[in-house]
Order: structure tokens, then sequence, then C-alpha cells
């Protein structure tokens, strides 16, 4: 693996500032980051790379790979738990099987959008109709997670199917991204203008601080958990390794750029901590969180920072040459 891609990643401002929570949870420290402000963070940089998604579709149009790459990542974001859930169940509870299945098969908004500030530190050019596969892939594994669960048990309890599927695609992350897109598209370059001081210069200085707030939850969360094991944190850190495999294949069989192929491998070797636990405490209240979002923040998202995005590029560039 080239060091330079490690350098580079490591030595990008959003992930130090990722680093430095962490740290102050360490040493003790009362650094925090009051509420609500993580939440209009998310909602913010959701609405930001959504918006500019939606903008350069508009500019590029609807193109017979765009179609594919929508299709792969419906297929896959659904079929993700369906293979991960026989595998975690025996191990894990049915529940927590499920919503673990579920947090793996969907994805990774503040991984992704690391990801593509290590392409713009490096100058790799990307499409921004992966924006369009983020939106796409949050909610199938949801679904797909909920309905293994209920076909191993006798009690389905929970929500109704249908009410389950509503609350996945009109969740409020689902629902900003996907929206913000469609508005990029409809305004075109106008609406590029207008918003380029809110959607492009603040961008990077919101993303430090999301990830600072990010850095203070997940060491916390490392911290207070008691439920972590060998078997959680193997799990954790090999999961995305195996679905980065089906993302690199898909990336060669529909010839996608460097940077392209190395998002869409990164949305596929994420894993949600944002959409998943808002479902599932309403469709799997019995699931633990201390076990799935523990594994998804805690263990999945420092590693894909710290060693996963440069392994995945590598992995790529060796692919597209």
């Amino acid at each position: 693996m080239d060091a330079g891609i490690i350098a580079s990643n490591l030595l990008n401002a959003p992930v130090l500032f990722f680093f430095l929570g962490m740290f102050a949870v360490w040493v003790g420290s009362d650094l925090s980051i009051p509420q609500p402000l993580p939440k209009f963070f998310s909602l913010y940089l959701l609405m930001a790379i959504g918006f500019k998604g939606g903008t350069e579709l508009s500019k590029t149009g609807i193109s017979d790979q765009l179609v594919w790459v929508l299709v792969f990542s419906l297929l896959l974001s659904f079929l993700f738990p369906v293979f991960l859930y026989p595998v975690l169940s025996r191990f894990f509870g049915r529940s927590d099987s499920a919503a673990i299945a579920a947090s793996y098969g969907s994805v990774s908004a503040v991984t992704f959008i690391t990801a593509v500030s290590l392409l713009q530190k490096l100058q790799i050019p990307y499409a921004g109709y992966l924006v369009a596969a983020l939106a796409v892939m949050e909610s199938p594994a949801i679904i797909s997670g909920i309905v293994m669960s209920r076909k191993t048990s006798t009690n389905s309890g929970g929500l109704p199917l249908k009410e389950l599927i509503r609350e996945a695609v009109f969740n409020g992350s689902v629902l900003v991204l996907t929206g913000s897109l469609i508005i990029g598209m409809v305004t075109g370059t106008s609406g590029e203008a207008d918003l380029a001081p809110f959607v492009q210069y603040l961008f990077k200085g919101i993303l430090c601080l999301f990830l600072l707030d990010m850095g203070l939850v997940s060491a916390s969360r490392i911290k207070a958990s008691n439920t972590i094991s060998l078997t959680l944190v193997m799990f954790a850190l090999v999961i995305p390794l195996v679905q980065a495999i089906p993302g690199l294949g898909v990336a060669w069989l529909l010839n996608l750029s460097t940077g392209d192929a190395f998002l869409f491998t990164v949305l596929c070797a994420g894993a949600s901590y944002i959409a998943v636990p808002a479902a599932m405490r309403l469709a799997l209240p019995d699931a633990n969180p201390g076990i799935y979002v523990t594994m998804a923040l805690a263990i999945t998202f420092p590693f894909n920072v710290i060693a996963g995005l440069p392994l995945y590029l590598y992995l790529v560039k060796l692919l597209t040459g």
C-alpha cells in the first residue's frame, strides 16, 4: 500500500479533528459539542453533498452507467444482510444479528464524505452521481435485515412491514439527502452559484466540527461499553473488508473511473450508525444498540478512517491501473 495515501488520509484536517475528539475523551478533557449542534452538522453535510451531487447530475444527465450503478447499489444493499444474518446469528441473538446485518448492509454517509475529502486532497476526479448511490443504499438493508429477523422468529412483533418501509424510505437522513439531490438537479448551475458560499466554502469547516464530535462520541462509547468482545471486534473489522470485494467487482464490471470506483467501494464497506439505529428503535426495540452501534461507530468507522480508505484506494488503483 502506498504510504503517501495513508499519510494524505491521516494528515487530512477533518481526520485529525476526529482523532482530537478521541484524544480529548481518553485524557479526561471536558471538551464537548453542545446539543443540538451535532444534529445540525449532520443535516448540513447531508444537504450539501446531496445538493452538490444533484448539480453535477444536472450537467451530465442520466447515463447508462448511472442507472447500472443504482441497480447494483440497490441489489447489494438488500443482499448484504441476507448473507450476513445467518453467520451473525451463530454468535448473536436474532434481533442483534438483524440490527448488525442492517447496519453493515446500509451505508455511512460520514465515511463517504471523508472519502470525498481524501479524493479532493489527492486531486482525483469523481462523478457527482455517486451521491445518488449513497441515497439509494440507505434503506434496502434496513428492510432486508428486519425481514430476515422476522423469517426466523415465531413472534414477528415490532412495526408492520408497511410502516417499516415508510420509516426506512422517509427517515430524516434519507429524505434530506434525496431531497437535496433532486433540488440540485432542478436548480442546476444557477442554484450552484447561489448556494456556493454555503455548500462549498463552509463544507470543510463544518466537516471538521462534525468529525470532532464523532471522535468524542466514538471514544466515549468504547470507554463506556461493557459489551465489547473479541468476536464483536473481529466482525467489525472483517465485514467491511469482505463487503469491499463485491464493490470492487462491480466497479471493475462497470468500468468506473478511479475516483468513482473508490467511492462505490467505500459505500459497500461502510456501516450505518445514523439511519439504522433510528429504524431499529422502532422495528426491533429489543436489539441492543450497545452492540450494533458500537461496532459501526466505535470500531468500523475509525478503522475505515485510519486504514480502510487508503487500502480501498490502493486496491482500486491496482484494479483500474
